[in-house]
C-alpha cells in the first residue's frame, strides 16, 4: 500500500479548471434539486435558488483551490506522488464542506456547532467520493486519448515510406505490398485473411478510399510478418488493427469498437484484449 501512494501521480493536471469547477458546481446543484437529500426537501423557499447557491459555492472553492493552493503544491513538489494528490483532494473536500457549512447554517438557521459540522463533513465527504471517482475516470480517459494521439503521430511520421508485404501462400497468388500507414486492418477468413487499406486514387476520388483484399494465408502468419513494427496490434481474435489510423474507440473494460481512417467497419476489441491495449498505449 505504501509502494502504490508513493508512486508518481499518473495524470497530468486538467489545464481547464474553470470549465471542470463549473461542471462540478452544475452537479451539485442537481443532487439538491433533483434529488433534494439531506433534508434538503423540507426548505421552505426556492429549491432551485438555494441548490445553485451551494453549486456557486462549490464552483468558486474548486476554482480558487485549483488556482492557488493546487497549482502553487503541484509547481513546488516534484515528483507529484499520488499520496500528494489524495492529501489535495481531500483538502479540498474539507474547504468546500465548510464554506457551504456556513451558507447552510445562513439559510437553514442552525448554530454553527461542531457536532452538526462533523455531521455534514460526512455527507460532503460522500459526494466528494462520487466526484473524485468521476473525475479520475475522465482523467483516465483523457490521459490515454492524449498519449494515443502522441504514439500514433510519433509512430506515423516515422513510417511514412515504410513499405510492408503480406505474401500469399498460393503458388499462384499474388503478394501485397502497401505502405504501413495505409494499412487499416486484417480480419481472419477461414483459409484466408482479408485485408483492408487506402488506396490512392486515379484522380476520380479527392483521397484514399479503403479497399479490401483477400490473401490465401492465416492470420497468425500475417502476424509473425509484421511482428517488427509495434503499431501492428492484434485486438481479437479475428482481427489486427494499426493502431496508426484508429479514429475512434468506444466501450468500456468489457470491449472496444473502433473505427479506422475513411472506413465505414467497426472492429471488435474483444474483453482479453482491452488491458493489452490499455498497457499498449500507456
Amino acid at each position: 500500500m505504501i509502494s502504490f501512494l508513493t508512486l508518481s501521480y499518473p495524470f497530468k493536471q486538467s489545464r481547464h479548471l474553470l470549465r471542470d469547477s463549473i461542471a462540478y458546481g452544475v452537479l451539485i446543484w442537481a443532487i439538491l434539486y433533483f434529488l433534494q437529500p439531506f433534508g434538503f426537501s423540507l426548505y421552505s423557499g426556492s429549491k432551485c435558488l438555494a441548490a445553485a447557491l451551494f453549486g456557486l459555492i462549490t464552483t468558486c472553492c474548486y476554482a480558487l483551490y485549483g488556482w492557488t493552493v493546487l497549482r502553487t503544491l503541484t509547481r513546488r513538489v516534484r515528483p507529484w506522488r499520488i499520496w500528494h494528490e489524495g492529501c489535495a483532494v481531500l483538502g479540498l473536500i474539507l474547504f468546500i464542506a465548510v464554506c457551504n457549512f456556513l451558507l447552510f447554517a445562513y439559510i437553514f438557521h442552525y448554530p454553527i456547532t461542531l457536532k452538526i459540522f462533523l455531521l455534514f463533513l460526512y455527507w460532503t465527504l460522500l459526494i466528494g467520493i462520487i466526484m473524485t471517482v468521476l473525475s479520475v475516470g475522465i482523467e483516465y480517459n483523457r490521459s490515454l486519448r492524449e498519449r494515443m494521439e502522441e504514439l500514433l503521430s510519433n509512430t506515423t511520421e516515422q513510417q511514412k515510406d515504410i513499405m510492408i508485404t503480406l505474401h500469399d501462400t498460393n503458388v499462384r497468388g499474388n503478394n501485397l505490398t502497401i505502405p504501413i500507414n495505409s494499412l487499416l486492418y486484417i480480419e481472419a477468413q477461414k483459409n484466408n485473411i482479408s485485408v483492408c487499406y487506402l488506396k490512392e486514387n486515379d484522380g476520380e476520388q479527392p483521397s484514399a478510399q479503403p479497399v479490401r483484399v483477400e490473401i490465401h494465408t492465416t492470420l497468425t502468419a500475417a502476424i509473425e510478418e509484421l511482428k517488427d513494427y509495434e503499431n501492428i496490434f492484434q485486438c481479437h481474435r479475428s482481427f489486427v488493427v494499426n493502431v496508426n489510423n484508429i479514429t475512434s474507440a468506444k466501450g468500456n473494460s468489457n470491449g472496444y469498437q473502433l473505427t479506422l481512417g475513411q472506413c465505414s467497419d467497426t472492429i471488435p476489441v474483444s474483453r482479453s484484449y482491452v488491458p493489452r491495449l490499455k498497457s499498449f498505449i500507456a
